[in-house]
């Protein structure tokens, strides 16, 4: 999904990871050290991120207001419609 969708749309971005430990194997951080060199954030990178902040995050902050904004946007009737 990364290589497909995000990578191109943000080319010159910075990538942010979070610090769960399924986030730091050595075979997931190929991808941002190869793709995003010295411009991504997560734990034990240039950019270091400690795993579960206690300030909130820009997808906590931007991403799930417009994620429940367009969800939330039309009411469903039924499950047909749902669909």
């Amino acid at each position: 999904m990364l290589q497909l969708y995000a990578v191109p749309q943000f080319p010159e971005g910075v990538f942010q990871q979070g610090g769960a430990p399924p986030h730091y194997g050595n075979i997931v951080r190929e991808f941002p050290d190869t793709t995003f060199p010295q411009r991504w954030i997560g734990k034990g990178t240039v950019m270091a991120w400690p795993p579960r902040p206690p300030d909130i995050t820009p997808l906590d902050f931007y991403l799930w207001g417009y994620v429940k904004q367009h969800v939330y946007s039309e009411r469903i009737n039924d499950i047909n419609h749902l669909k």
